[in-house]
């Protein structure tokens, strides 16, 4: 039933703005993995924890907050580069348990050139929001495609220079979060996203 005037209402939106949990759970992940795809850091058990709960079960955990909010963009994004974090970790880890055959670098160039692809459609949705999600869109396209060709290929040092795109690539998101963040905390730009408006 409803009250009197409640035909009048607004509701308001209150709950916080996930985009930076997501952003700095993909950032911070992606810098370390590339860390290792440049040569300057082995692949360990950091890295591997970091995919599984921080690029993993934050992003995911992101993307139904962004799902809340009516946002499938941020839902789409978040929910799948959760789940990417997760068969990344599923790809390494199965074989050393003897679930499954490890993966060759056919196989392996085929499922990052399908994520470049996914990478690369989302860029043109990203072209709606501001240039700083933009260029963490478009990096990444770049990134996938360039990781695949190494694959592909098998000469190192293509991943080596991926490593490198992957890098500013995370790097660009941990920005965009801690932009989104101070910007909220201090209600000004204190770090420009360039708006498209």
């Amino acid at each position: 039933m409803r009250g009197e005037g409640s035909e009048n209402r607004v509701l308001v939106d209150c709950t916080a703005n996930p985009a930076p949990l997501g952003l700095m759970g993909f950032g911070m992940t992606t810098v370390l993995l590339n860390l290792h795809n440049a040569g300057f850091i082995a692949l360990g058990s950091m890295i591997l924890a970091m995919g599984i709960f921080y690029g993993g079960l934050a992003q995911i955990l992101a993307g139904v907050m962004e799902w809340k909010k009516g946002n499938t963009f941020g839902t789409t994004a978040f929910v799948s580069y959760g789940l990417f974090w997760l068969s990344l970790v599923g790809l390494l880890i199965l074989p050393e348990l003897g679930l499954a055959e490890a993966a060759d670098g056919t196989a392996m160039g085929y499922y990052l050139l399908m994520w470049g692809l996914f990478t690369f459609f989302m860029f043109f949705g990203s072209l709606r929001i501001n240039r700083a999600t933009q260029f963490v869109f478009g990096s990444l396209a770049l990134l996938f495609f360039v990781l695949a060709l190494g694959d592909f290929t098998g000469i190192s040092d293509i991943t080596t220079i991926a490593g490198l795109i992957g890098i500013v690539c995370g790097a660009s998101a941990i920005y965009t979060a801690l932009a989104m963040v101070l910007n909220g905390v201090y209600q000004r730009d204190v770090l420009p996203l360039g708006d498209t408006s």
